[in-house]
């Protein structure tokens, strides 16, 4: 999307696609890349430092792939099918098509599964 960061931190002036990989000038992932899981395990969405997303649904692996960009805390999705959507992150916590994700293994996401959050 215009004007919105690919999987990489940092100021971009790169005219590369998302799916090219890129790291900010410090040479470090954009702060988002990794695993993102529901509390009951049953979505995992592997947002990639290259710019893709892999999710998979239940025992489906590969359910859905696509691009991402990122602008602040916001996320937006580009399915390989043509679907796209968006979300927001609050910290180690992603609300995404009707869904809450934790980052995997984060304090938020043991909380969530101590407390049966679903």
């Amino acid at each position: 999307m215009p004007g919105e960061q690919p999987a990489s931190a940092g100021p971009t002036t790169s005219s590369r696609s998302p799916a090219s990989s890129e790291t900010s000038n410090s040479g470090e992932l954009h702060t988002y890349v990794g695993m993102w899981v529901t509390a009951d395990d049953q979505i995992r969405q592997e947002l990639l430092p290259n710019g893709r997303y892999d999710e998979a649904r239940g025992n489906r692996e590969s359910a859905y792939t696509g691009r991402y960009w990122v602008k602040g805390n916001r996320i937006e999705y580009a399915d390989d099918t043509g679907f796209t959507a968006d979300g927001t992150f609050q910290g180690d916590v992603l609300h995404h098509g009707g869904y809450v994700f934790y980052r995997e293994d984060s304090p938020a996401h043991r909380k969530a599964i101590d407390t049966g959050v679903r």
